[in-house]
Parts: C-alpha cells; sequence; structure tokens
C-alpha cells in the first residue's frame, strides 16, 4: 500500500456526475479527463497523476 499522495498548493481537482448515468466525468488539474463508474477508480486516477494522464492537445 503506498502512502496518500500530498496535494500540491492550487491543484483543482474536478469531478462531475452526468446525469441519467452511472458515469462520472473527471478531470485533473493538468487537464487531462477520465470518465469510470466507480468513485474510488476516479480518485485512484486522479492522485495517480502524471501516470496515465494525457493532457488535452497533448501528444501521447
Amino acid at each position: 500500500m503506498r502512502p496518500a499522495p500530498r496535494l500540491a498548493h492550487g491543484e483543482v481537482y474536478r469531478v462531475d456526475w452526468l446525469p441519467g448515468t452511472d458515469v462520472l466525468h473527471g478531470t485533473c488539474h493538468c487537464g487531462a479527463e477520465h470518465t469510470a463508474q466507480d468513485p474510488v477508480e476516479m480518485w485512484e486516477w486522479m492522485l495517480a497523476h502524471p501516470e496515465g494522464h494525457t493532457p488535452p492537445g497533448s501528444r501521447g
């Protein structure tokens, strides 16, 4: 088990629920986006930054 991540000052993570679905849409402070049905999966993805994050407009 890894230690809890420390958030840098000013980082904003946003999770929106898509009404009428079980889908969550997350946006990381770097601009990368992810969708998931499981809130734990969503937060694990966000807190794993930069692993698995490809901001819009970047090549990857």
